[in-house]
């Protein structure tokens, strides 16, 4: 027998990414390659399936599929899944009714494709039912013949061959293969896990691998162990914890290992369970299947592994090895929802623009806040690292989802007030995917109402919604000038509009917050919640990562400082009033002072009709201040876009005596000299894309 095979610890293990692809993808497999090639990752491991080669169009995909992929990564083809017509029984995960063919079928690919990659999988989780259905092969016979046979046969055609991964890694399972006589033709075991998703009773990489190599270490076999398949599902939006595990992933003594996957599965798909029989399948990607980003990738993608480790460590330990009170664990107060040490002020979504701006009052004032946020949107833990080092331990921050309502009865029950800003906060991302903007914006508050509804003594809520609840407001008769539109009705252009005008969602994004809005207002009224609504124009200042889709005043400024072109959507003289932040911080405060007067009201908060400016008018204030003038082009109109909008405030200020300090030119000014001084901050974003106004 060969001397014991110590683990491999010697370096960090080569990463791979798992992605399978279907027949026909053709676009979603150049997104995969211009991924891998962002993320600096050269493997991927990838299916061949034999059902798909032989229905109509396979062998044509895979003509095309194989090539495509060499030429940018090193494949690992992993050969799998039975054709109906071949198996003991029709369907994919039945053995074949001769062994052999298996064989067959591997010839064909190496002598097609063998200039396309060096190692070869056989089968995939052969230890798993749903993927080989052993209640047809009792005791792994007819599997051992298969791969037996493929495995030797792969050999004498120069390939090197890695065993299905196991999913568990069950040893007890691979000491069946060994006994057969399977992996003398092996070169490579391979091992899947799931921490966290599937395996609840997980004790880590280093013992999984170390019961694998004492089994080949047992029956004298030389084989690598690689980890071939391995992955966080974020199904309760917990990105976070998909991360923190990738982190562990990555210290797994061996030489290679595959983490899954590229994309989520998308949901109009099946998976081998079936439709939607465990929804945990559905997301793993390091993207959803649309191609937003998910926490990992955008931190992988923009600072590499390393980059992730940083990430992690910077959140998870005060990097002296011990737990920081920066980020909390999930909390378990008293079931009784008593709140009699209250101290935070929760801010959800604050590490966000306005969340990172009212905590620094706050702590300014010497109170200390929780910060819970998903960490979701690009530069937001620049904000929470600038927090922590003006403020040190004041500042706490769960980083979770407002759509986990476990998470949010946690948050409340130990705060003395609430400032709700966690929301998706794009147009264009709710008509892209009306359903996830729903299940933030609505469902989110709703769980954050349900968790006040527990307690005996809530504490007040103030929820930000937006002017987009008014809708296109097309009913309103407006007067073109040379740079912007003016309201034909004195009233509106004395005051701007006030509460009483009527609600007209129109747009995804304005019926995912104004069903938000509605339920606040109604839950303060049925269930005497200390609650209050904001109806928000546009909020601009200091702090703020200006985007094509949100945030339009920093966004020109930042396009205007990379000397990247501005599109306006439309003719450029939509009118907005437009609010600088500390302003809006001013009113917040206010409105939980006085949170017994604004109780279950609804406010319009703006600049005002002293602080309003058209597109075309910030752009000459930015020509002005930047001493040239930044390029412009146009786009059609966009759905829903509001020509002209000015809040009326006098009502909050009758019952707060609140009104705007800082003028149009004063708050620009200052914004420009922020975003002069912290220009490393904005990542170039080229093309130009449509902004939200």
């Amino acid at each position: 027998m060969k001397t014991p095979k110590k683990l491999h610890t010697s370096a960090a293990p080569v990463v791979g990414i798992v992605e399978w692809l279907r027949p026909g993808e053709y676009e979603h497999v150049e997104a995969v390659v211009a991924d891998l090639k962002k993320l600096d990752v050269k493997e991927l491991r990838m299916a061949v399936s034999w059902a798909d080669w032989h229905a109509e169009g396979g062998m044509k995909w895979y003509d095309w599929l194989m090539p495509r992929l060499a030429k940018e990564v090193n494949l690992l083809p992993c050969l799998n899944y039975t054709p109906p017509s071949l198996g003991i029984v029709p369907k994919v995960s039945s053995p074949p009714r001769d062994p052999k063919a298996y064989a067959d079928f591997l010839d064909v690919i190496i002598t097609r494709y063998g200039n396309c990659f060096d190692y070869v999988e056989l089968w995939n989780e052969p230890n798993n039912l749903i993927e080989w259905d052993y209640y047809l092969d009792p005791g792994w016979k007819i599997f051992c013949e298969m791969v037996g046979a493929a495995a030797y046969w792969a050999k004498q055609r120069g390939k090197k061959t890695v065993l299905g991964g196991m999913s568990s890694a069950d040893y007890q399972w691979l000491d069946v293969i060994c006994r057969a006589g399977v992996t003398r033709y092996i070169d490579v075991v391979g091992v899947h896990g799931f921490p966290k998703t599937w395996e609840s009773a997980w004790a880590g990489w280093t013992q999984s691998i170390q019961q694998i190599q004492e089994v080949l270490d047992r029956h004298g076999i030389g084989a690598e162990i690689w980890i071939t398949e391995a992955g966080y599902s974020t199904w309760r939006h917990d990105g976070f914890r998909q991360l923190k595990e990738f982190v562990k992933f990555l210290d797994a003594p061996v030489p290679r290992a595959y983490w899954y996957a590229g994309y989520d599965l998308h949901p109009e798909c099946a998976h081998q369970e079936g439709f939607h029989q465990d929804e945990r399948h559905y997301h793993f990607g390091l993207k959803q299947c649309q191609g937003t980003e998910k926490l990992l990738y955008r931190i992988w993608s923009a600072e590499g592994i390393e980059g992730v480790r940083a990430f992690d460590r910077m959140y998870s330990s005060n990097g002296e090895g011990r737990k920081a009170d920066l980020v909390l664990p999930r909390m378990r107060l008293p079931r009784d929802g008593g709140n009699n040490s209250k101290s935070d002020v929760l801010i959800t979504g604050g590490a966000g623009f306005i969340g990172t701006n009212l905590a620094h009052r706050l702590l300014s004032q010497g109170r200390t806040v929780l910060l819970l946020d998903n960490l979701s949107r690009s530069g937001v833990e620049k904000n929470v690292k600038w927090l922590r080092e003006l403020h040190g331990h004041s500042v706490r921050l769960q980083i979770a989802d407002i759509r986990d309502p476990f998470v949010v009865k946690d948050a409340v029950r130990s705060v003395e007030g609430i400032f709700h800003f966690a929301a998706q906060v794009a147009v264009t991302s709710a008509l892209i995917d009306p359903a996830t903007d729903f299940e933030v914006n609505a469902r989110g508050t709703l769980n954050l109402l349900e968790a006040l509804r527990t307690l005996r003594n809530p504490p007040p809520l103030l929820f930000t919604s937006t002017n987009k609840v008014y809708g296109e407001m097309k009913s309103v008769r407006l007067c073109e000038a040379p740079t912007r539109y003016r309201p034909a009705e004195s009233i509106i252009h004395s005051h701007g509009f006030d509460e009483s005008f009527p609600l007209d969602f129109y747009s995804p994004y304005g019926c995912s917050k104004g069903t938000a809005d509605q339920y606040v207002i109604d839950y303060a009224r049925t269930f005497n919640l200390p609650a209050v609504v904001f109806r928000m124009s546009c909020i601009y200042g200091t702090r703020q990562f200006g985007t094509e889709d949100q945030g339009w005043v920093a966004h020109f400024l930042i396009r205007s400082l990379q000397g990247e072109p501005i599109i306006l959507y439309g003719d450029g003289k939509q009118v907005r009033d437009i609010l600088f932040v500390e302003d809006l911080i001013d009113a917040l405060l206010l409105a939980h002072k006085h949170i017994d007067i604004v109780c279950g009201r609804a406010f319009n908060i703006g600049g005002g009709t002293n602080n309003t400016t058209s597109l075309r008018e910030i752009l000459d204030l930015i020509a002005e201040l930047r001493g040239e003038r930044p390029e412009i082009k146009f786009g059609p109109w966009r759905k829903g876009d509001q020509r002209y909008y000015v809040s009326d405030t006098r009502a909050f200020n009758a019952a707060t005596g609140w009104t705007p300090k800082t003028s149009v030119r004063e708050g620009v000014e200052i914004l420009h000299r922020w975003l002069l001084e912290n220009e490393s901050l904005f990542r170039v974003e080229s093309p130009a894309r449509e902004i939200a106004s």
